[in-house]
């Protein structure tokens, strides 16, 4: 009985031979993210508010974007047109500092901007990576945890660019939105727990709210722990049936 021979592509095992070897690098650069979102937390929860820390974070947000498309191997003029974006990002907010002449709220809401290209990068770069490589590994987890860091930034700046731009303050009883208490709300939303000391009073920010809340539940019940059970476990090769052929 003949049997049919499957034939690979030149072109696509050449692909495939790349990406795996760009790996390791990657690997790099995915723990390079995980650094950089923990430092850009960390800025915006306790650094004092003033103008330096606008703009330190404001490069931090720029730097994880560009992080994030190196670490998902984005092809070069993609990586070329987001340092365009964050260096007049960052341009914007040094008028800012200066002048006065760009508002609080313009600025968050360029960084959330900023933050929020990181995470369907990311999850590209991961998917692509699972491909080649058949196994979760270690960068996967940097990634996906990046990945979360970047969402409850990205509810904060926005946040954030509510309160300043909007006609009311964003948090109820007279509470300030300073940088450190958006991100603080932020994530205690995302990760459920609520402690109530802040509370957004306007539809949009409770309809905000219950979007990173159920964004946060589903993400880690579904994509962190299926990461961390599978870490170092080979992914189960694809099972296809061929008929069998009548004489």
């Amino acid at each position: 009985m003949p049997t049919a021979v499957a034939s690979s592509s030149p072109d696509g095992a050449a692909g495939s031979a790349a990406t795996a070897a760009a790996l390791p690098r990657r690997r790099q650069r995915y723990a390079l993210l995980l650094v950089n979102s923990l430092v850009l937390l960390f800025v915006q929860g306790v650094a004092p508010p003033s103008e330096g820390q606008r703009l330190v974070v404001t490069v931090l947000a720029a730097t994880s974007l560009l992080l994030a498309l190196r670490a998902a191997g984005v092809k070069r003029p993609l990586r070329e047109l987001a340092a365009v974006l964050g260096v007049l990002v960052i341009a914007l907010s040094v008028v800012s500092v200066v002048t006065g002449g760009v508002g609080e709220g313009v600025t968050r809401l360029m960084n959330a901007a900023l933050v929020g290209l990181g995470p369907p990068v990311i999850a590209v770069g991961i998917v692509r990576d699972l491909q080649v490589t058949r196994q979760v590994r270690v960068e996967a987890l940097a990634g996906v945890l990046s990945l979360y860091l970047l969402l409850g930034m990205l509810f904060a700046f926005l946040y954030g660019a509510i309160d300043k731009l909007g006609s009311a303050p964003f948090f109820a009883g007279g509470e300030t939105a300073t940088v450190a208490h958006c991100v603080y709300f932020s994530f205690t939303t995302l990760t459920t727990v609520g402690y109530g000391d802040y509370v957004a009073q306007s539809d949009l920010g409770h309809t905000l709210s219950i979007f990173e809340a159920l964004i946060g539940q589903i993400y880690l019940v579904t994509v962190v722990s299926l990461i961390v059970t599978n870490i170092r476990r080979p992914l189960q090769p694809d099972r296809t049936t061929t008929p069998e052929a009548t004489p």
